[in-house]
């Protein structure tokens, strides 16, 4: 395993050549500790559009290359992260603040490798529509009319990752998108964008023609702006907040960008008066403390049956003291730190909002006296819909509990929000529950289960995103349908 060179020079990966940024660098923080990690190279904005340029010049031979070769580079990319992955655990560890274990295992290792893996298969969503008679008409004349519906990629892809997993995230991008067919331009989230980078020489050697793939960073607005603008990018692919969400879909609609995009999320979570309430408080607390909240199909609402609801909120209670804070190298830690001081500051403010409001601080709220940006699991309960932290994502270790009445309240409850990204029901009635699950407003339900099938689509309803993806559907994210039609 190597350690962090802080003074590596971080260069951009532009048409297959590494080049210096023109707009400088600035300091990557390791939020655990605020120390420098190393100094992220800024790209201009005519580097960006120079990056979009190699994508679009790249993009008619890479999509006429075979699927099979395609594949092929995808999976020599997998072979190179799984041969390189250990070595980045400490740059990866240290700008996201993830702890140890789940940098090695979530971060830079298995769902990264199996991303490309999956892809490095060709899938072949084409297909022959049955023939069916036309009579003699003004368009032609009478015979059997065919077609074949052809799934031809996009095109320019422009990534735009997030901060929370960077790495994995960016897998499950640019693998469907070059299976598709389709070039790429990697925008890294400002805050740890370090391990994009190593990814990136993977990526080299792993052998991709000049300008498939291309990565560019900037600290501020003007890079991802710049591949939002530009004609020589056909498509979005955004992980981040619906604020940003809906300026990208604003922008893009100037040159009717394609977008796939998953945004905020504030995922409820009804817990049956049948439930099992240790199954069900486990797998809440288990994504309570998951890097530190910072995961967008936590289910921080937690909408809980008045008869099992002291009980709920005692036993949620109890697992917090089980989540001990700090050092994300230590073994014994659960919750780390989140990315940011800004960020930090603003979960706190979600914190008192509902205080502030009425809610009843059960547990956490105080700020560890830690080097670093830490946050105690929270624990709000007496909470009301018209709460703003019931409303909107703190993406942090902040749980609010609400009561309900019967079912159709519970269903009412969790879809009285702008979010529907991911929703869970605990009921000991299984039939119960799959009824309940079909009624929420939510791209994704899990029943009495919190881990997710990663080969069914993902993706939201209402703010919480536009498209799905992830196995067979991750091809057609990246596709525009094309129908061949002809008389035989």
């Amino acid at each position: 395993m190597s350690a962090i060179d802080v003074d590596k020079n971080w260069q951009l990966l532009i048409n297959g050549e590494w080049v210096d940024p023109a707009a400088g660098t600035y300091d990557v923080i390791d939020p655990a500790t605020t120390k420098v990690v190393g100094r992220a190279p800024e790209a201009s904005v005519q580097q960006a559009d120079d990056a979009a340029a190699a994508a679009k010049a790249a993009s008619v031979a890479w999509k006429n290359t075979s699927p099979a070769e395609r594949c092929a580079a995808i999976g020599r990319l997998a072979d190179e992260v799984a041969k390189r992955s250990a070595d980045w655990v400490p740059t990866v560890q240290a700008e996201t603040g993830a702890l140890k274990k789940i940098t090695e295992t979530l971060q830079v290792g298995g769902p990264a490798v199996d991303r490309f893996r999956y892809y490095s298969n060709p899938i072949d969503l084409d297909e022959s529509l049955a023939p069916v008679p036309v009579a003699k008409g003004p368009l032609g004349p009478a015979g059997l009319m065919s077609a074949r519906v052809k799934h031809q990629p996009v095109g320019v892809v422009a990534c735009i990752t997030p901060y929370n997993f960077p790495v994995t995230n960016v897998a499950g991008k640019i693998a469907p998108a070059l299976a598709a067919g389709c070039t790429t331009v990697i925008k890294p989230a400002p805050q740890d964008p370090l391990g994009i980078f190593l990814l990136g020489e993977a990526i080299d050697a792993a052998g991709f023609p000049p300008g498939v793939v291309n990565i560019v960073n900037g600290a501020g607005p003007e890079v991802p702006a710049a591949l939002v603008d530009t004609r020589n990018v056909d498509m979005i692919s955004f992980t981040g907040s619906t604020g940003v969400g809906a300026k990208i879909m604003e922008n893009g609609g100037k040159t009717m960008k394609r977008l796939l995009m998953e945004l905020g999320g504030k995922g409820a979570a009804i817990v049956a008066e049948d439930a099992d309430i240790g199954v069900a408080a486990q797998a809440i607390a288990t994504v309570w403390g998951f890097h530190s909240g910072q995961i967008c199909t936590a289910p921080t609402r937690v909408i809980a049956h008045k008869d099992i609801y002291d009980q709920l909120v005692e036993t949620l209670k109890t697992f917090a003291g089980f989540m001990p804070v700090g050092d994300p190298n230590a073994d014994g830690t659960i919750v780390g730190p989140v990315i940011t001081e800004l960020h930090r500051d603003r979960v706190e403010a979600f914190i008192k909002s509902g205080t502030d409001a009425g809610a009843t601080l059960v547990v956490g709220g105080e700020r560890p006296e830690l080097d670093g940006y830490y946050i105690a699991p929270t624990l709000l309960a007496d909470c009301t819909p018209d709460m703003h932290v019931v409303q909107e994502e703190a993406f942090g270790p902040v749980i609010v509990v609400m009561p309900y009445e019967d079912d159709d309240h519970a269903v009412a409850l969790a879809n009285d929000s702008d979010y529907g990204l991911y929703s869970y029901v605990f009921c000991g009635d299984t039939n119960r529950a799959y009824g309940i699950g079909q009624q929420l407003e939510s791209g994704n339900v899990g029943l009495n289960v919190i881990q997710p099938h990663m080969e069914a689509p993902f993706g939201g309803f209402k703010m919480s995103g536009v498209g799905r993806d992830r196995g067979k559907w991750g091809i057609e994210a990246y596709s525009e349908i094309q129908s061949i039609n002809w008389i035989g």
